[in-house]
């Protein structure tokens, strides 16, 4: 329990920092509605504050998978899910304005026991990295789906989305199935 209370400070004071960015970032997408700035330097920091994001969260999986002797790991990674759900919200006006860059959402569910699902995740997981890898305008939010978050639940009805793993791609494509990167190439612009 000592090391995982150890891990949970660690991801807590990433949070933290996350959390600053994401503000700091909110504002940079109002200082652009109003100033009309630069939608290169719009792309380059939206893509920036996610790749922060996403390698947080993959520190955070590392201690997950390290012991889940208490709750504390769950509700780090809800807190980096709402977190996701936000840059998701945020980065959907700045994607119509600007179109210069794609957006990337996979749900995925958390708290599943079955192997196949979480087979399935980790397939989809690799071919999602694989794209963003080849292509550097791919802005990629992975986000558990099944947090009970209600910004995510709203999100979730709005896509119509009920099935999991589910792929959304620049806030118009669906995808329910995956087996390569080439049914994705396609979709981005």
């Amino acid at each position: 329990m000592l090391i995982e209370t150890g891990n949970s400070n660690k991801i807590n004071n990433l949070y933290l920092q996350s959390e600053i960015s994401l503000t700091d970032a909110m504002a940079g997408l109002k200082l652009t509605e109003v100033s009309n700035l630069d939608c290169e330097a719009l792309k380059i920091n939206n893509i920036n504050f996610a790749n922060q994001v996403y390698e947080e969260a993959k520190l955070l999986e590392k201690y997950e998978t390290s012991g889940k002797l208490t709750g504390g790991m769950k509700l780090l990674h809800k807190k980096y899910d709402l977190l996701r759900t936000i840059l998701w919200m945020n980065n959907q006006d700045s994607l119509s304005r600007c179109d210069n860059y794609n957006l990337i959402i996979y749900l995925y569910e958390y708290e599943t026991e079955q192997i196949t699902k979480k087979a399935t995740q980790k397939v989809w997981s690799k071919i999602l990295l694989d794209a963003k890898q080849e292509q550097d305008d791919i802005l990629l939010i992975p986000i558990a789906a099944d947090q009970n978050l209600t910004s995510l639940n709203l999100l979730l009805t709005q896509y119509k989305i009920e099935q999991f793993p589910a792929i959304i791609i620049n806030n118009n494509q669906t995808i329910y199935e995956l087996t390569n990167i080439n049914q994705i190439q396609p979709l981005l612009s």
